[in-house]
């Protein structure tokens, strides 16, 4: 392994730990403003050098087009003298055409007539054209060349002239060219005229910019305000009608987090509420005993006062147990377990095993029922295992001594359900009061049993985690007429969580 340059050798081991133990680099915190403005201004900054390269490219060629076709003019005038004259030979031009060719007094023009390889009249200096470069009979074609240093720009064209009665032909190549100062001054005018502007229009085009930046944020610098104002305890959702429609996903977002904070809250309170409430009996009956404990001077009396106290310890226990029991079911989707892919068959025998000493201490038989194959669920298994302990302990509290509590896991293949049931032989549960049985701190009259009466509630909340539905009905396998017993059927759905494992593998 390579040390970091910044390493050095010679320091071995602690070199590297000075390395690894560096903090973390801190993240800079952007502006949003910022942001837009650097990729609305750089590529703007960007593109004006190179519009004002294209735009002086474009004025040469527009400065171009007019004075080509002048000297394209000039060309076809001479070339109309030379077809003209009648003389067997051609001299140097007249006074008029050379009037009219040196009529421009701010460009050098330059002409030249040559037959078969000699000058007939003009500049010596302008050479040939290249053979590949030469127009057809009458055209007329453009170059641009270098001079001496100076560029030229010079038309030609190559002219038949028919000799006398004889028709002999004779070609004339007619030259005529000029410099390129006419040209750079009308693409710099041109060049100003739009470029110029662009200095004004740029700062201008800035400020707008900055304006219509600072206006199209301000909404965010509204949201925050109203954000900013609210009470500490106000979790009401903000209202989206007033926000641009871009920042309606982050607010729709913001009002679930709100909602889910509210959620959260509300389960706290309910669940202090509810441990105030509970605690407050036990408690007190607590204190009692040991005051009068503390009363007494039997010892029979004092023991039988201890063992009270033992027992509303236990009670008090057992319902402080409960109710972070609830607590934790109510946010499980909170909590850092993640859910497994357990074998149903195995936690459910393992929990009966749990709740044996317990059945044989109230001489009650408590069975297992499995098939021969494996049920898998993708499930949270201590939630599970919480469940089914509230059933069997519900059970074997409502079952008299004598009597049999089973516990079942079969599977309904045709509507892919994996059932956990919980056969009892107790008095039973009315169908009025099955759904009620669910609620929080719900005790059924004359049911003469100890309970704090979270179990079922604890029960239902850990099905509706994992997307099961629980279903109270009589016991089809009751022993005594007077202790008709029922039975708690959950049905698990299949699908999702095999669907959830196959995703996870």
């Amino acid at each position: 392994m390579k040390l970091p340059p910044s390493v050095d050798p010679a320091a071995g081991v602690a070199g590297v730990e000075n390395i690894l133990l560096q903090p973390p680099e801190e993240k800079i915190q952007r502006s949003l403003f910022g942001e837009i403005l650097d990729w609305m201004l750089a590529p703007l900054l960007l593109l004006w050098p190179m519009s004002i390269a294209i735009t002086y490219l474009v004025a040469k060629s527009i400065a171009n087009q007019p004075f080509d076709r002048a000297l394209e003019d000039k060309v076809l005038v001479l070339s109309q003298q030379v077809k003209a004259s009648e003389s067997l030979t051609i001299g140097p031009l007249n006074k008029i055409a050379r009037d009219i060719l040196r009529a421009d007094d701010l460009d050098n023009l330059f002409f030249q007539l040559r037959s078969n390889g000699t000058i007939i009249d003009g500049d010596k200096e302008i050479p040939l054209p290249d053979e590949e470069d030469k127009p057809a009979n009458g055209g007329i074609q453009l170059r641009t060349f270098n001079l001496h240093g100076i560029d030229l720009r010079v038309a030609y064209a190559y002219v038949e002239r028919r000799i006398g009665a004889t028709h002999e032909s004779q070609q004339i190549l007619i030259q005529v060219g000029e410099t390129l100062e006419k040209r750079a001054v009308l693409a710099n005018e041109i060049i100003k005229g739009v470029v110029l502007p662009q200095f004004i229009i740029l700062p201008v085009a800035l400020a707008l910019v900055w304006f219509a930046l600072s206006r199209g944020l301000s909404p965010l610098a509204e949201l925050q305000q109203r954000i900013r104002l609210r009470r500490p305890d106000d979790l009401s959702p903000i209202d989206a009608r007033s926000v641009p429609e871009e920042i309606t996903p982050l607010v729709t977002s913001l009002n679930d987090m709100l909602a889910r904070v509210a959620l959260t809250i509300d389960s706290q309170k309910r669940f202090i509420a509810d441990a105030a409430h509970q605690m407050k009996t036990p408690l007190a009956g607590m204190r009692m005993q040991s005051e009068l404990a503390l009363r007494q001077t039997d010892q029979a009396e004092i023991h039988r006062s201890l063992l009270q106290l033992s027992t509303s310890s236990e009670a008090a226990t057992r319902l402080i147990n409960q109710l972070l029991t609830m607590a934790r079911a109510e946010n499980q989707s909170s909590a850092s377990q993640a859910r497994e892919l357990i074998n149903l068959n195995e936690l459910a025998m393992h929990t009966v095993r749990d709740w044996i000493p317990a059945s044989f201490a109230k001489k009650i038989d408590l069975g297992f029922e499995q098939p021969d194959f494996a049920i898998n669920l993708f499930a949270y298994p201590v939630m599970l295992r919480e469940m089914l302990s509230n059933l069997i302990d519900n059970a074997i509290r409502y079952t008299p001594s004598g009597h049999s509590v089973t516990v079942r896991v079969a599977l309904n293949e045709e509507q892919a359900l994996a059932l956990l049931e919980v056969e009892d032989n107790g008095p039973g549960i009315v169908e009025a009061e099955r759904e009620r049985v669910f609620q929080r701190f719900y005790r059924i009259l004359g049911s003469n049993v100890q309970g704090s009466g979270l179990g079922l509630a604890i029960v239902r909340e850990i099905v509706q985690q994992h997307a099961a539905h629980i279903v109270i009905s009589d016991n089809p396998n009751h022993q005594d007429s007077d202790f008709p017993g029922c039975t708690f059927r959950i049905a698990f759905p299949l699908k999702p969580f095999e669907d959830a494992s196959e995703r996870s593998s």
